[in-house]
């Protein structure tokens, strides 16, 4: 049984007319008789009982009629949902790579806004530093990367300076300087600190080393750690106290305390810079509407940092 055939059968079953039944179709009688005599065969039963004035229905062919029409409902039905599938706008892929503190403090607040813009704009995010972002960059892995401008650029990427974040102090909850409104770096400048290795995290690293050289101050450094999340957990285990962005107050661990920065008047020490970066003289309609979207909102999200 071929669904033409049960159309058909259908249309003349309702018609009870093979000449309208053939019209309704838009095709000739002959053709018509022809499928349904061949579906008559393919069921083995008469579906129709014929006389010289009028045709009508055997008991097999109102059975068949009924169900037929639930199965061509059913066909319908799904040739509907595929033509509704290909009328959709196809889901977009964007791949934005981005530091731990882009990934945690911008990119949330800058990717509900563009999505509300472009909902079909699927974006796919990837955490890493800084170091292996630029690569991922250059090979086409991404598309966008929020980094930490490098001191020597290389000339294939087109970077975009976005913003300075804030630097904190992070000290565990049982420090005598945890409970101050604030602190500066001669309080400090006895601690055991814990910075970052600096081949994995530059800025992140001399950001200590420089706060400390602009007050005149050297620097405790008593244990290197890689990621941000085990550095506060460090603190929180008192094995000494970080120098942070701000963001990273937003993790859920206890046992610590963030405590702002008190700098010098007019010190620039105290700020890492953030950066968009793209393969230079590529062209991407997305990218371009997710940094219109950026510039859009810059200052608000700049007042966070």
């Amino acid at each position: 049984m071929e669904l033409h055939q049960l159309r058909c059968f259908v249309a003349a079953a309702e018609e009870l007319h093979f000449g309208r039944a053939a019209q309704r179709l838009q095709m000739l009688p002959s053709a018509l008789g022809r499928h349904i005599k061949l579906l008559e065969e393919d069921v083995g039963v008469r579906l129709f009982a014929r006389t010289t004035r009028a045709v009508s229905l055997t008991e097999d062919g109102a059975t068949l009629l009924r169900d037929g029409r639930a199965l061509l409902g059913q066909a319908e039905a799904i040739e509907d949902g595929f033509r509704k599938r290909r009328r959709r706008p196809s889901t977009r892929r964007f791949r934005v790579g981005a530091v731990d503190s882009a990934a945690a403090g911008l990119l949330p607040s800058l990717l509900r806004d563009f999505r509300s813009h472009h909902p079909d704009v699927a974006v796919q995010l990837l955490e890493d530093k800084t170091i292996r972002l630029l690569p991922r960059l250059l090979s086409g892995a991404l598309d966008l990367a929020f980094v930490r401008p490098p001191e020597r650029a290389d000339k294939r990427i087109e970077f975009r300076p976005l913003l300075q974040e804030t630097a904190i102090v992070v000290l565990s909850q049982g420090h005598a300087l945890a409970r101050r409104k604030q602190v500066t770096l001669p309080d400090i400048a006895d601690q055991p600190l814990i910075v970052p290795e600096r081949r994995a995290r530059p800025h992140s690293h001399d950001l200590t080393v420089k706060l400390f050289e602009e007050a005149g101050l050297t620097p405790r450094i008593h244990q290197i750690a890689d990621e941000k999340q085990t550095i506060v957990n460090m603190v929180a285990a008192r094995l000494g106290v970080a120098i942070v962005p701000r963001w990273t107050s937003r993790m859920a661990i206890s046992g610590v305390r963030f405590v702002p920065l008190k700098l010098k008047r007019n010190s620039r020490a105290g700020r890492l810079p953030l950066a968009a970066a793209w393969l230079k003289g590529s062209r991407d309609p997305t990218r371009d509407d997710l940094l219109a979207v950026l510039d859009a909102r810059l200052k608000s999200y700049a007042r966070d940092a």
